[in-house]
Parts: structure tokens; C-alpha cells; sequence
């Protein structure tokens, strides 16, 4: 469901309204609704709120991710907010790339680097390999001179020591989380 935090053009969404919608999707047969801050407008808060709600009409099974945009610097927060939440599934992108034309400013998706490095240093286990993920942004880098990267840890690099979750002793992960 998108804009679901908030429209450019329409501006707050009712919460009847998404309600309303989430109810027809599921009598409408869908075993699944995505969350998605379409235009940057979503706050931790609203994702609690928002994910809450939605479960209440859908159930949680149905419920499970959501779509971020990083327009306001929240998307990584929105993100932790998300897993409060009980949220699974994140979407972002290589380099933060994407975003909406329709929503001024946007500086694009959260960016996959800085969520996976704070996944894995929050202890969750991502598979993901993050030398390979930011040489793989290189080469997209490569391939899009002119187009905009965004995102910390390329910059910043991994901080001395850091060890990801995949590699750490069990008893570890269960004290970070």
C-alpha cells in the first residue's frame, strides 16, 4: 500500500482510509500487505502505529515489510521502529538509488549498506557479506558516473574490529539483541 504515511498531493492519510483499503485487499484475496513510505513522510512513531493498525484489519502474518525512503534522514530509525514492531522485511536499495518523482527532495531508498551494517551490528545475522556489498557498489558506481550514491558506511568504512553477527559466538548475539 503506498503513501500510506503521507501524500505529496493529498498530504496525512486517514487512518480509516487505510483501513478501509487493507480490509479490501484482504477480502480481495491477498495473503499479504506491504507497508510503503512512498514519500518519505513516515516517523518511528507512525511506523508503530501504522504497522499496529494494519495487523489489527489484516492480521500479523500478513504484515511483515515494508518500504522505506530516507527524504528526512529516518529511514534507518523507521527501520529499527519497523523491528519493535515485529517487521521482517526491509526494502532498500544499492546506493539508496530510487525514489519517487513525485516527492520533493527525495534523496532516494535506504541505502542497503548503512541497513545491513546496522543490522549486523545490532547482532542480526543478514547473510549478507559487507565487503562484498560495497564492492559490488563500486562497480555500480562505476557503471553510473553521474548518478548520485548516497550512504555512510561506504564513505566511513567498517570501524575497526567489527565483527558481523554470522561470525560471532551464539551467546554474543543473544546479549546484542
Amino acid at each position: 500500500m503506498s503513501t500510506v504515511f503521507g501524500c505529496t498531493l493529498e498530504g496525512t492519510i486517514p487512518d480509516a482510509q487505510v483501513m478501509r483499503l487493507a480490509e479490501a485487499l484482504m477480502q480481495a484475496g491477498c495473503d499479504e500487505i506491504g507497508l510503503a513510505d512512498t514519500t518519505g513522510y513516515a516517523d518511528p512513531a507512525g511506523v508503530r502505529h501504522m504497522v499496529r493498525m494494519v495487523r489489527d484489519v489484516a492480521g500479523a502474518a500478513a504484515v511483515t515489510g515494508i518500504h522505506l525512503h530516507n527524504t528526512r534522514g529516518l529511514g534507518l530509525a523507521n527501520v529499527l521502529a519497523g523491528l519493535d514492531a515485529g517487521l521482517t522485511t526491509f526494502d532498500s536499495s544499492l546506493g539508496g538509488l530510487g525514489g519517487c518523482p513525485f516527492a520533493p527532495g527525495a534523496s532516494g531508498n535506504i541505502v542497503t549498506e548503512d541497513l545491513v551494517f546496522m543490522l549486523e551490528a545490532m547482532g542480526l545475522d543478514t547473510g549478507i557479506d559487507i565487503p562484498k556489498l560495497l564492492a559490488t557498489r563500486a562497480i555500480l558506481a562505476e557503471a553510473l558516473p553521474d548518478e548520485p550514491l548516497y550512504g555512510f558506511v561506504p564513505d566511513a568504512g567498517l570501524p575497526l574490529g567489527f565483527v558481523p553477527a554470522i561470525a560471532r559466538p551464539q551467546h554474543e548475539l543473544e546479549m546484542a539483541v
